[in-house]
């Protein structure tokens, strides 16, 4: 090869190495979507891919959250409504309401740690809950409860995962 097709070729792989780059910084393509998504906002409901606050539901129960993720985003769409033991079914309950303020129906998947004093954390898990866009739903999680006492060691409810499809 002559000198000057090294050269071409040199500054061709340049070229393709600074345009790869860029897109993936946020710096290129046409939707900007192949990037970090810090702070962009989202057409379902203005909300936006970067905020870290977490969600709180009700009778002490909590919503794990942070980060940038779609599962974050599900996470912020569960209220705990109520989380206790249930003596007639011998299962820890936990019921939800699921809050979809976008614009197309979603089916979720909530998983809720019970936990409490020095109880062994019990694990719940929910799918196939379906809420219409601009609507909510209620749903119910159990599982057996894994003591042999009155369930009253269990005094919290936490989201652990969700997720939207």
């Amino acid at each position: 090869m002559k000198l000057r097709h090294v050269r071409a070729v040199a500054v061709f792989g340049i070229a393709v190495l600074a345009l790869t780059g860029a897109r993936g910084s946020n710096g290129g393509g046409c939707d900007n979507s192949s990037g970090s998504g810090s702070s962009s906002s989202s057409s379902s409901g203005g909300s936006h891919n970067g905020d870290d606050d977490a969600g709180s539901g009700g009778s002490g129960g909590s919503v794990s959250g942070g980060g940038s993720g779609s599962a974050d985003k599900a996470a912020r769409d569960v209220t705990i409504d109520t989380c206790a033991y249930d003596p007639a079914t011998k299962n820890l309950t936990a019921r939800v309401t699921i809050k979809n303020d976008g614009a197309l129906d979603y089916d979720y998947s909530v998983t809720m740690k019970f936990t409490g004093g020095s109880a062994t954390p019990a694990t719940a898990v929910k799918t196939g809950i379906a809420v219409a866009a601009g609507a909510t739903a209620k749903a119910e999680l159990a599982t057996p409860y894994p003591g042999t006492g009155d369930g009253s060691e269990y005094t919290k409810c936490e989201v652990t995962r969700a997720n939207r499809l």
